[in-house]
């Protein structure tokens, strides 16, 4: 046998973060050498950080980046018989390009390039690199040395190491088939593969089929948590050999970084890709192979037994029945972490209505501590959030963290106030109360003296219900400037499509943890947090008190019984329309034959009310999606026009297509 351990490692790096990227890098190296691994894989642009935008334009970004690579090799020098590959840009002939180098004790071996970008959905990478072409190989000068770089396969003393960087793997003509029949005996792939529901499967299949189908040891490693915002990386190192998934990592972890290892035998793979690659005689595969010359830390033992069932067995939590409620809970918990270490902030501030939406956002930021100290320790986890000030607060740490406050007005009922203080008191957060009314009526005075007539809810219906929702943002702001804090926005995705929310009122805020996902899902996740919550933490009975109400604004006299739903369209109707108008990118007309066969309990005539109202709805309100506060990406549904849909601010908003809905309703007698 020709034994070898393999390291995959998962990084929580923050983009042009240089001295904390190599940090962080450092202390994986030191965990990979004493635990004696021979070749480790590095993310996706782990060095400058995934996330850098329009400064990967920048020059002085590319050097700096060339500088830590040439600080990290200089660090490779203690690692005796450790391989390593990193992730960064190279500036080659006037394009850059998203690259790999492969690092050996103190010398830089050559540098991979991707293949293929990741240019649909949140990706842009098209904008700021090149893909480089397969099979071409060039020169590339570093301080004063040549190195190769592109499509290249490394030669570590006898094992023969390519590259499938992140989407290289993710497209139907893998580069890793050229690679195999080059005589590749493994596979790494650097990604940084942002989180989305169900995503971790799809990356199960890729490294096992790619192991099975290219005779190869496959290595996938991911950036782990909030990197730069909006998108979270969930970590989820995968090892597979023959087909055989031999070691995976945790997800979404609260930790700087997680290291997976696993012994394969090299000389297995060879047999079995001697059985599949006849091909290897050609030679027409192209590329080049980087006679390295060195050799690599041989692992003794034996190779790593197969997980269970084949699968990522890493997480119990991902065995779960409702496994969409875990990942929901334990992505927006890792990016509020993130996010507020990251920014700087002392804590969150919420709006409190005593309605479903704001509660779920302060229920996250509790979780968000439980499961960090579950995992990190409560001490450690308060370090990180607020240092060591906020550790030594313990168990009543919770108040300085989350701030929540309930804004009356003279529509406000007794009902939310009591579930608001009831919910704040169960988290253990600081809660405040105070009414808005007095400034309601004073720019209700003001406003009626300059026009002239006094305003009235038969005339000024929306007028009068959107002073309500901004009189409630001074007030929330001051808490939040007072307490150093980032304030909440507490929209959800439903509102966002169709504009139900009050610019400069509820919309308030510098992150919007739920804007990424649909109200019914999140009345669904509510309830599951009442009955079951996540594993090794269990429910929140107390959220009764909110899943018992139907969701409203309250904004209108308690006589006219304000409803979400009655001002809308029930909600799991309206998120059906959403998905398929703009998921699905489908015309009112096909909309509407979509939802009379996916609702029969309502009439066609009003389905199709309730499509165009959609339709008007989401094109008169795009300038609202274009000023929410930042949201987390969390599946192909987002309608964040800055991460992934676009849509013009000004349009027709179908007129024609509506029409012709209009013409259709009609002539089938609707």
């Amino acid at each position: 046998m020709n034994l070898l351990r393999l390291g995959a490692a998962a990084v929580n790096q923050t983009p042009l973060d240089w001295e904390g990227n190599l940090h962080r890098i450092n202390v994986v190296l030191e965990e990979a050498y004493a635990a004696e691994v021979g070749l480790l894989c590095l993310p996706e642009l782990c060095l400058t950080g995934y996330g850098c935008e329009d400064m990967y334009f920048a020059p002085g970004v590319h050097l700096a980046a060339l500088r830590s690579l040439v600080t990290l090799a200089e660090e490779t020098r203690k690692y005796e018989g450790m391989a390593v590959a990193v992730g960064l840009p190279i500036y080659f002939e006037s394009t850059l390009y998203n690259a790999a180098a492969v690092l050996r004790e103190g010398e830089i071996l050559g540098i991979a390039c991707k293949q293929f970008l990741a240019t649909d959905g949140i990706h842009y990478e098209g904008r700021w690199f090149k893909q480089w072409p397969a099979g071409h190989v060039a020169e590339i000068e570093i301080d004063g040395s040549p190195y190769s770089i592109g499509d290249l396969l490394f030669d570590l003393g006898g094992v023969r190491v390519g590259f499938e960087i992140c989407r290289d793997a993710w497209v139907a003509s893998r580069p890793g088939s050229r690679l195999a029949e080059r005589g590749a005996d493994i596979i790494l792939n650097p990604s940084a593969s942002h989180f989305a529901f169900g995503k971790q499967q799809v990356r199960e299949r890729f490294v096992l089929e790619g192991s099975r189908a290219f005779g190869v040891s496959f290595v996938f490693c991911n950036l782990l948590g909030n990197e730069a915002g909006r998108a979270i990386f969930d970590g989820g190192t995968l090892i597979a050999t023959g087909g055989q998934m031999v070691a995976a990592g945790p997800r979404l972890s609260f930790a700087d970084h997680i290291l997976t290892t696993a012994v394969v035998d090299i000389d297995a793979s060879r047999r079995a890709r001697g059985q599949s690659f006849d091909s290897l005689r050609d030679g027409n595969a192209g590329g080049a192979t980087v006679e390295c010359g060195v050799e690599l830390t041989e692992a003794d033992g034996a190779p790593t037994p197969a997980l269970p069932g084949g699968v990522n067995a890493a997480g119990e939590w991902e065995m779960s029945a409702q496994h969409k409620c875990e990942e929901f809970t334990r992505a927006e918990a890792l990016g509020l972490f993130d996010y507020v270490r990251k920014s700087g902030s002392k804590g969150f501030v919420v709006s409190l209505s005593g309605g479903a939406d704001s509660a779920a956002v302060a229920v996250l930021v509790r979780t968000m501590l439980q499961l960090a100290a579950e995992e990190l320790g409560e001490r450690e986890s308060l370090e990180r959030l607020g240092g060591a000030a906020l550790a030594k607060r313990g168990g009543k740490a919770m108040q300085e963290l989350l701030t929540c406050v309930y804004q009356a007005t003279n529509n406000s009922g007794e009902v939310t106030r009591s579930a608001a203080e009831k919910i704040a008191s169960t988290l253990g957060a600081e809660f405040h109360e105070w009414s808005v009314q007095p400034m309601v009526d004073a720019f209700t005075s003001t406003v009626s003296k300059a026009i002239g007539r006094e305003l009235s809810w038969k005339t000024d219906d929306v007028t009068l219900q959107n002073i309500q929702a901004r009189a409630r943002g001074p007030g929330v702001w001051m808490l939040a400037n007072i307490k150093q804090a980032l304030l909440l926005a507490t929209s959800n995705r439903s509102e966002a499509a169709v504009g139900y929310a009050t610019m400069d009122g509820d919309t308030c805020g510098g992150l919007a943890p739920l804007a990424g996902i649909d109200k019914a899902f999140l009345l669904q996740w509510l309830k599951w947090m009442e009955t079951t919550g996540p594993h090794g933490l269990g429910p929140i009975p107390d959220l009764s008190v909110i899943i018992a109400q139907a969701p409203t604004a309250e904004l209108r006299p308690s006589s006219a019984h304000q409803t979400d739903e009655s001002d809308l369209m029930p909600y799991v109707v309206l998120d059906a329309i959403e998905r398929a108008a703009i998921r699905d990118k489908r015309m009112p007309v096909e909309v509407f034959r979509v939802m009379v066969g996916q609702f029969p309990e309502h009439s066609p005539r009003q389905l199709a009310a309730w499509v165009e109202r959609f339709f008007t709805l989401w094109s008169r309100n795009q300038w609202k999606r274009e000023r929410y506060a930042p949201s987390f990406h969390l599946d192909d549904e987002n309608v964040d026009p800055r991460s992934w849909c676009r849509f013009p601010i000004l349009s027709s908003g179908f007129e024609s297509e509506l029409a012709d809905l209009r013409e259709y309703v009609t002539a089938i007698g609707g």
